[in-house]
């Protein structure tokens, strides 16, 4: 399905516009089905105390690094992700030939191709998985291990795990900064709301109408910080942990199959136990890797 034939519905700019959408008109929808003003509603400075607040508080709690990958992941959840089901046939592919080089010809024929990838006439063959540098780099890291020779596979994999763990826990300290950002934002609201109160009450001798208006303005604080964090930035936390997940699973891969290779088993069976750790709504069939492998032995 697409969206005036330009958008996917899987689109994620898409999803987030339609879910934030679905999120604004349920809420104000109702307010105003109730007999409620959306004027009411219209409170610049409550949003300015619980959105300056959570910024400040933002950068208050985490380091510049942590700062830099958030601003660069939350434009990045609006782009559809990178790691379907070509790229993984592709990487599989590459895995199998580079394991089949080495089971053919020997490891050490591998060196020309892992010290400069981006000459190798096997990597060029794959653009979207050599677009990624990270997983280039450990493709490309543990095949040197292997052609050193010097570690076996149970350390080789004890390192890959270490590997694998600080990359996914880099990768989710701007989740988690988001997660931590939203969960402060309903005491934002709240504080925003006892300033109201506060100024309610030192204006007690002003029309009974008048400190009706006030208190209700003062609640909308409250309601702001919750919207905000549930509606919102909890969300958007929980979309770049996903995004998190699906790289790591990229390093999984190559970890099973590299492993199996060191086991001793055949390229294509190595590529196979690969397949099995992807997620299954990307994971190439049995029957689509294996005509796959057999084009590129046929190459």
């Amino acid at each position: 399905m697409a969206v005036r034939g330009t958008f996917s519905s899987e689109d994620p700019a898409v999803l987030i516009f339609v879910g934030t959408l679905v999120t604004i008109l349920s809420v104000f929808g109702g307010y105003v089905l109730e007999g409620g003003h959306l004027a009411a509603m219209m409170q610049p400075m409550e949003l300015l105390m619980i959105g300056g607040a959570g910024i400040g508080a933002f950068v208050l709690g985490n380091g510049i690094k942590t700062i830099k990958s958030t601003v660069r992941v939350i434009p990045a959840l609006f782009k559809g992700s990178k790691y379907n089901k070509d790229v993984y046939m592709e990487l599989l592919a590459l895995l199998y030939v580079l394991l089949a080089k080495a089971r053919k010809e020997g490891t050490l024929t591998l060196e020309a191709d892992i010290d400069e990838p981006l000459k190798s006439p096997i990597f060029t063959q794959y653009p979207r998985v050599l677009a990624d540098p990270h997983v280039i780099e450990f493709v490309t890291d543990y095949l040197r291990l292997m052609v050193g020779g010097n570690m076996n596979a149970f350390e080789i994999e004890s390192l890959m795990d270490e590997e694998i763990e600080t990359h996914h826990a880099e990768g989710a300290a701007p989740a988690n900064a988001l997660a931590k950002t939203g969960d402060a934002m309903p005491a934002f609201g709240i504080v925003a709301a006892v300033m109201g109160v506060v100024h309610t009450m030192a204006s007690a001798d002003r029309p009974p109408a008048v400190l009706g208006e006030m208190i209700a303005q003062a609640l909308v604080g409250t309601f702001l910080g919750i919207l905000l964090s549930y509606g919102l930035i909890g969300p958007l936390a929980s979309l770049a942990e996903q995004r998190v997940t699906e790289s790591t699973k990229m390093f999984q891969c190559i970890k099973v199959t590299i492993l199996a290779s060191l086991n001793g088993y055949a390229p294509a069976i190595a590529v196979e136990f690969g397949r099995k750790v992807l997620f299954s709504t990307e994971r190439p069939s049995f029957s689509e890797l294996e005509d796959h492998v057999r084009r590129v032995k046929a190459k």
